[in-house]
């Protein structure tokens, strides 16, 4: 549809403005469209990894209880369209095109040099969208932070921080404790916060909501979780005990997510949201979540993690330390050049055996010359004298460098057999691309 493909043009062209913390030009432009948000029951979700998990539990939860829920996450990993939901069904490329014409036009009658950036303009449609569908409930995902993203614009009637982690330490501070007050920043006066967020981080969370007076639930003290098997797990939460919940993604993490997602169900069915113990057993059992530990090819397996940080990669490495131990593994790795990328291959190489360095289509990727550089000085290291649990060095023999996604793909798939599994991870723009083009060369 080529005025969709127009309509993507202008939007993706607002990113030449970067990332702009602040709460000005959103409210300017929502302003414009009568603060559409104030009329939205939104539960804001913030965090460092497992936001879109959550948001999309709660959302399979919430539609299976019969009623309408929007859910707004970034980024996407093929299609714009990801980003906005009702009832998990994705905003029509007509709506976006409709939708982005009418706020542009609102924008330019009433000041066509007003700068606002690709987030500010994005998220102004899902709340446009939400509105004007009349959902019942918006589950909004924090885009980074909390404090000064374009989402802290609304007043939510539950908030969401399900962990804090090191990342995105250029913009929001090098240690936890900063990182933790940014995304504490979304609590709001009297509102009721739920977090998995533990030790620093969680002190930081604690203080915030005393002074706003906001009502606290934190996992493993408030409510927690018994693992039974994989994928399956008992809760017992505030009021509600469940037995052998199936949690239908993949990892022990995601069963940390699941008690998130059924505290807040049980905060916001105190707010009249009838949310049936059938209901949810069904909504979690039938989740899905893409590039999660997404399976999407045997023979050879190929799963999809989008795993962009360190504590994701170490959440993935835990799972394959216990998982598929039996075979081959061959590792699609593509990172974005502000990220970690040493450490989060350091954590994970002793389990790989061959690595297949590329490059996802952006700007911001990191070059193959830093992977290159990086994997030089890991076979120089003496493992006998190095104190990191990590294995062998991997001979260079076992690291290839394709300047692309596919030509990644292609490669994999002519060094795999049919007992092997390669693992795309490193980037959501890595695993968007592959995904997009698997069933091409697989």
């Amino acid at each position: 549809m080529s005025i969709f493909n127009d309509t993507l043009r202008y939007l993706f062209s607002l990113e030449k403005f970067g990332i702009v913390f602040g709460l000005e030009n959103i409210r300017w432009i929502l302003d414009l469209l009568g603060n559409p948000q104030k009329e939205l029951k939104c539960v804001h979700i913030a965090g460092t990894n497992g936001k879109g998990s959550v948001a999309s539990m709660l959302s399979h939860i919430i539609k299976d209880s019969g009623y309408r829920v929007g859910k707004y996450t970034s980024p996407h990993l093929v299609s714009f369209t990801e980003r906005i939901t009702i009832d998990e069904k994705e905003i029509t490329e007509e709506e976006v095109v409709e939708l982005t014409a009418f706020i542009r036009k609102r924008i330019e009658q009433k000041d066509n040099k007003r700068f606002f950036t690709f987030f500010d303009f994005t998220t102004s449609i899902a709340f446009e969208y939400f509105f004007r569908e009349k959902i019942d409930i918006a589950l909004i995902e924090v885009g980074m932070g909390g404090r000064l993203d374009s989402t802290n614009i609304i007043s939510p009637v539950a908030c969401v921080i399900t962990n804090i982690s090191l990342d995105h330490t250029e913009q929001l501070g090098d240690n936890i404790i900063d990182i933790a007050y940014e995304k504490a920043g979304i609590i709001k006066d009297g509102v009721p916060v739920i977090t998995g967020a533990d030790r620093d981080a969680l002190t930081v969370i604690e203080r915030v909501a005393n002074i706003k007076k906001s009502p606290l639930f934190s996992i493993g003290k408030d409510f927690w979780i018994n693992k039974k098997a994989d994928g399956v797990m008992d809760y017992n939460g505030l009021k509600r005990q469940l037995k052998d919940i199936k949690v239908n993604l993949a990892g022990d993490h995601q069963l940390v997510n699941a008690a998130i997602a059924l505290c807040v169900s049980e905060v916001i069915s105190e707010l009249g949201f009838a949310l049936e113990e059938t209901s949810i057993r069904k909504g979690l059992s039938g989740v899905t979540w893409h590039g999660r530990l997404e399976i999407v090819k045997e023979n050879p397996v190929v799963i999809l993690d989008g795993a962009h940080n360190c504590e994701g990669i170490h959440t993935l490495t835990q799972y394959f330390t216990s998982h598929y131990t039996e075979k081959r593994k061959i590792l699609i790795f593509g990172v974005m050049k502000d990220k970690a990328y040493k450490e989060m291959l350091e954590e994970i190489l002793h389990l790989i055996d061959t690595v297949i360095f590329t490059k996802p289509n952006t700007e911001r990727a990191l070059p193959l010359e830093a992977l290159n550089a990086f994997i030089y000085s890991y076979n120089l290291r003496d493992s006998t004298k190095n104190s990191d649990p990590i294995a062998e060095p991997i001979n260079h023999t076992n690291v290839f460098y394709t300047q692309d996604v596919k030509a990644a793909l292609e490669k994999a798939k002519a060094i795999a057999d049919n007992n092997d599994l390669i693992l795309i991870t490193g980037s959501l723009y890595t695993i968007g691309e592959a995904r997009q083009i698997i069933d091409e060369i697989f």
